[in-house]
């Protein structure tokens, strides 16, 4: 019982930081339709920002605060990745929109130009940053134990959910990133501006992506390919839980998660990525369009 609800908690955060990097696809490619190949180096900016902040707080403020650091980290990914995000959807994404093949490759090529940029930077040896004291050690219960990282992790994927959750559907601009969505020719002819949606969208999905990174940088060392590592399973999350769907998009990450965890457990992690791979392949057979299907007014 002890090692079920270890693996469930360990595939509890697992899901967490694979739902907090398809946030940022189920934005650019669940609603924007673009394919961003480039979106798991947005994860390892996240993370390496996070370093660099860590190391500014050590070097330059007083040791007493330094615990700080990490949220000053959360909101300082966001921030970069957001920036670069609509300096990538501005110069590039925006001259491929349709063209799904060419946003494939371009963003590819980008994602190889970023990942040689931070090896040029920080060295191909990996980084790493040190957790705040109050997310060291754990809470034990009999033989389980809970670290307070991944709690920590679980609780921030919660609370981005949230804010997403409001933008989309409580707020003025969530409401025009869906009326673009669905019927873009029908939106601009209510006065949306269609370039300005386009943009902020696709930088806030590569902002969420940076705060993915920033977690990350809480469970192992970062390098140039720390991106990789989730970008595989993100996608996978979101295609099963239904492009465009955020309540599909939770329950796909949880499906792929938990399952990649328990495989990973009981054989290795290769045989447990195919596992994964299958259970999708199988899924999409019989029900292609995922879990969850939008449904709009356009007509065929």
């Amino acid at each position: 019982m002890e090692q079920t609800i270890n693996i469930l908690f360990n595939g509890l955060s697992l899901s967490s930081i694979i739902l907090l990097t398809s946030l940022g696809l189920a934005i650019t490619f669940g609603v924007m339709r673009v394919i961003n190949m480039a979106h798991g180096e947005f994860v390892m900016i996240g993370a390496y920002t996070t370093f660099v902040v860590q190391q500014l707080f050590s070097n330059f403020l007083p040791e007493a605060i330094g615990g700080l650091y990490y949220f000053v980290a959360i909101a300082a990914a966001f921030g970069v990745a957001f920036g670069l995000g609509s300096l990538l959807e501005k110069f590039v994404i925006s001259r491929l929109y349709g063209r799904e093949i060419d946003s494939l490759l371009a963003t590819w090529g980008i994602s190889l130009i970023l990942q040689q940029g931070a090896r040029s930077i920080f060295g191909s040896q990996g980084v790493n940053v040190t957790a705040p004291a109050f997310l060291s050690g754990g809470i034990t219960l009999g033989e389980c134990t809970f670290s307070y990282n991944r709690i920590f992790i679980i609780l921030l994927v919660a609370l981005c959910m949230g804010a997403v959750w409001l933008v989309m559907y409580k707020s003025n601009f969530g409401c025009q990133m869906r009326a673009v969505m669905q019927n873009r020719p029908m939106a601009q002819c209510m006065g949306i501006n269609s370039r300005k949606v386009d943009n902020i969208t696709f930088a806030m999905g590569s902002g969420f992506a940076g705060i993915a990174g920033c977690s990350v940088a809480l469970l192992g060392s970062i390098d140039s390919t720390v991106g990789q590592s989730y970008i595989v399973n993100s996608f996978m999350a979101v295609v099963l839980g239904g492009v465009g769907n955020l309540a599909g998009t939770v329950i796909g990450s949880s499906i792929i998660g938990i399952s990649s965890i328990f495989t990973e457990n009981y054989t290795s992690s290769t045989i447990a990525k195919a596992v994964v791979l299958l259970i999708v392949i199988v899924f999409l057979q019989k029900r292609p369009q995922g879990l969850f299907v939008i449904k709009s007014r356009n007509l065929d």
